[in-house]
């Protein structure tokens, strides 16, 4: 399945076409959702919280993307994607995008800016997300 929005992205380089894969699909799918239960661990820190499901999200955004036979090498353009790969609607993936942003401030610069409201969103996004995936039919053979 591909989309004209998808495919211009391969014709500007930012995405590239590859058959999807079974293992990588359940593999993504399996360990975002570890992530997301340890996401939902309040004994936590928020920080640590948030970075779990933030990895939880790109998981299954980048499974939906791999399922409709798509690499991308930007976290970003992974979850702009979902509105191409699961129809997830703009309000979305534009928190993933705070979120994405958010992250690469905790990861590059140490700037920590994680609230109870953002953290409660993106763990509610990748719930959806993981459903959503959850409801593709599994790609190609258990061997690839």
């Amino acid at each position: 399945m591909t989309s004209a929005e998808l495919e211009r992205l391969v014709g500007i380089g930012k995405l590239k076409r590859e058959p999807p894969s079974r293992r990588e699909h359940e593999g993504l799918t399996d360990s975002g959702a570890a992530r997301l239960a340890d996401a939902r661990n309040e004994e936590l820190a928020p920080e640590s919280r948030f970075d779990l499901a933030y990895g939880a999200a790109h998981s299954f955004a980048l499974a939906a993307l791999r399922w409709h036979g798509y690499r991308s090498d930007s976290r970003y353009l992974v979850f702009q994607a979902l509105a191409h790969t699961l129809g997830t609607p703009s309000p979305t993936w534009r928190l993933l995008a705070k979120c994405h942003e958010r992250r690469n401030r905790l990861e590059y610069e140490g700037v920590v800016e994680v609230d109870e409201r953002l953290l409660t969103d993106l763990l509610v996004a990748a719930e959806d997300l993981l459903e959503a995936v959850r409801k593709l039919p599994i790609p190609g053979k258990s061997d690839d």
